[in-house]
């Protein structure tokens, strides 16, 4: 079912303010966990942070996301936005990937990194010392990205990563569950062209409204194109290129000219929250399930969204 709805529209949809801070509010769809590690390791020899929750109670395996980086934002860049992920229940892994491109070296994402996240996750799950030993979910795997590494995980998400996204064309894992890209599209660049895109697991897209990059026009675009569902669209108000980046503007990245007028701090936290609240919904989790098929829209006044379900 295709639904676009304003914040007004989800409340009458709801049944009026009331009912909708009945059902959930900003509190509720809050992190489940409070504390978040971090620890270094390698991925099929790529240097990479993992950041996962911290708890002594007992709790379900942990899915793994693995976020695919912005070409040559190095992952120390995307902190704040992976600790906040992780906090939602999720192991989320940012290795740093050096290839070369049409001839220029860098920190260019490849879609193999989801087949050997895949393996990592079997392998970290079970070694001794492992502070994640027998608390990872190796059975599931779920994509964040940005930018090229959002457009790198689009081609997943439809079976078959190919150049430019990665060297050799690889399968997508049959691990892979769901998608969350932010500043991503799949226009042509240099012309108006957005290609459709046939994913065959669910994709949000998350597009900062002042991206002076990745355009909101190709971002909505390629939601428009999108062949499988379920999926999600959502515009951040005051949001640039980086506004899921700790800060502005990474030092050997692309410069987005087009100021942001969101508080960093806040601006990743949210775009962060969005992420993960979608991709727990792809997993059967009723409080995500309700924020991001409209509640979450109705309290959150720096977005608007749209989704078909």
């Amino acid at each position: 079912m295709a639904q676009r709805l304003s914040r007004r529209g989800v409340l009458l949809a709801a049944g009026g303010a009331v009912v909708a801070g009945a059902l959930i509010s900003p509190s509720r769809a809050s992190a489940a966990y409070s504390s978040v590690s971090t620890y270094g390791t390698t991925v099929n020899g790529d240097q990479a942070d993992v950041h996962h929750p911290v708890t002594s109670s007992p709790h379900q395996p942990w899915p793994v996301v693995l976020l695919l980086q912005g070409a040559n934002v190095g992952r120390a860049n995307y902190t704040g936005f992976a600790r906040k992920v992780a906090s939602y229940g999720f192991v989320v892994v940012v290795p740093d990937h050096t290839r070369v491109i049409f001839g220029v070296p860098g920190l260019y994402a490849d879609g193999a990194e989801a087949t050997w996240t895949v393996a990592w996750a079997a392998a970290e799950n079970a070694r001794t010392g492992s502070p994640l030993k027998g608390r990872i979910d190796a059975g599931t795997l779920l994509l964040a990205g940005h930018s090229f590494g959002g457009a790198a995980g689009l081609g997943l998400t439809t079976g078959l990563s190919t150049p430019p996204f990665t060297d050799v064309p690889i399968p997508a894992p049959p691990q892979l569950k769901a998608a969350a890209f932010y500043g991503t599209n799949n226009a042509v660049p240099g012309t108006p062209v957005v290609p459709p895109v046939a994913n065959t697991v669910p994709v949000a897209l998350i597009q900062g409204a002042v991206d002076g990059v990745g355009s909101p026009a190709n971002g909505l675009g390629t939601y428009a194109v999108l062949l499988g569902t379920p999926k999600l669209y959502v515009s951040v108000a005051g949001a640039n290129h980086y506004g899921i980046t700790d800060a502005q503007n990474p030092a050997g990245a692309r410069p987005d000219l087009s100021p942001q007028t969101l508080g960093q701090a806040g601006g990743v936290e949210n775009i962060a929250r969005w992420a993960a609240l979608w991709l727990r919904a792809q997993l059967g989790d009723p409080v995500g399930t309700a924020w991001v098929y409209g509640i979450g829209d109705a309290v959150d006044a720096g977005v608007e969204t749209q989704f078909v379900r």
